[in-house]
């Protein structure tokens, strides 16, 4: 996933007075991300412009901080988006239990001093020629889905928050002056500076807690690797318990719409067939499937990493794309997955 040849740039930044762009007050205003509101303008052309820089609110820069340092410790908060979340505060106890330190959900001074911070925070993603040519208007109906090469990103926006584990709206608040609409090769994108290193473990077991909306994974002496939101089955008898195992491991898959799986789609019942939609970030299984020993279940990705853990599914475990990524790498055929109520 992601362009070719990526180029990142961690530049000297330069700090510049601070000013709220008028015509993002609406689209920011109901998200929270107005309250740390801009904290960098990236202008795209020339391709030389200055990076300028605005400081982050205390609290803000904080949660930015901690976000960033528990996905490069591999416990998830969920997209980062600047704000003291459930998903946050799950992250925060479960690095804090990894550490041997109190677990209260709270960024203090103990937790900071053991979070590795990223530095810079913040980088420079330049878009190439290679992103542009992948967007893709992705119709809203199955049939249209199914017509498509491939279901790839509709925006640089979309990119550029997959690419860095971020929220849209705080990508958008970080470029207020980006006209999405209207990308060239060579704008200059900032983003938060979340490069992984590669997996250097493979998972043991994997666990998953129906009541946490948490996936887990450890490695032979039991201890936490990574920690990721998961969405689970809407319906209670299609949340299965007890003990599954890794059958397939699929990168970029594609998908089989059944109407028999959504009796609420209308457009399925009239189409009355089985269709076919091709990989890609916005397929509506992401760009892994992970199948399990259960027929029809599955830990995969998904086209709205926003409404991970926060959504339910028709039964198998949805991560963020970006997270469903890492973990492919980690199981193996037979891997076991515990399923906890």
């Amino acid at each position: 996933m992601g362009p070719s040849n990526p180029r990142y740039s961690g530049r000297v930044m330069r700090m510049t007075r601070f000013r709220v762009c008028p015509l993002l007050r609406p689209a920011l205003a109901g998200s929270g991300l107005l309250l740390f509101a801009m904290a960098m303008v990236a202008r795209s052309s020339p391709p030389t412009s200055e990076v300028q820089v605005a400081l982050l609110p205390a609290d803000v820069l904080k949660v930015v901080e901690a976000q960033v340092g528990l996905i490069r410790d591999g416990i998830s908060p969920g997209p980062i988006d600047g704000i003291m979340g459930a998903q946050t505060e799950a992250a925060l106890r479960a690095f804090q239990e990894k550490h041997e330190l109190r677990a209260t959900g709270v960024i203090d001074k103990l937790t900071r001093s053991n979070l590795t911070v990223a530095e810079p925070l913040f980088i420079s993603y330049t878009v190439t020629s290679n992103d542009l040519a992948r967007l893709v208007a992705v119709p809203g109906t199955w049939l249209g889905k199914s017509q498509l090469p491939r279901l790839d990103y509709e925006t640089v926006l979309e990119l550029a928050a997959e690419k860095s584990q971020a929220h849209t709206k705080l990508i958008q608040a970080l470029n207020p002056s980006m006209v999405w609409t209207n990308m060239t090769n060579g704008a200059s994108v900032i983003i938060p500076n979340t490069q992984l290193s590669a997996v250097a473990v493979k998972a043991s077991f994997v666990q998953i807690k129906l009541g946490d909306r948490i996936l887990q994974a450890f490695d032979v002496e039991t201890n936490l690797i990574v920690q990721f939101p998961c969405s689970i089955g809407q319906r209670v008898e299609k949340r299965p318990v007890g003990e599954l195992h890794v059958a397939v491991v699929a990168p970029n898959p594609n998908y089989t719409f059944d109407p028999a799986v959504f009796p609420e789609s209308g457009e399925g019942q009239e189409l009355g067939r089985k269709l076919i939609l091709q990989p890609g970030p916005n397929n509506p299984v992401g760009t892994v499937w992970i199948g399990l020993d259960k027929p029809g279940y599955g830990i995969h990705g998904t086209p709205l990493p926003e409404k991970v853990g926060r959504t339910e599914s028709h039964g198998c475990f949805r991560l963020a794309n970006w997270n469903a990524e890492y973990l492919l790498k980690m199981v193996t055929i037979g891997t076991p997955v515990f399923v906890e109520p």
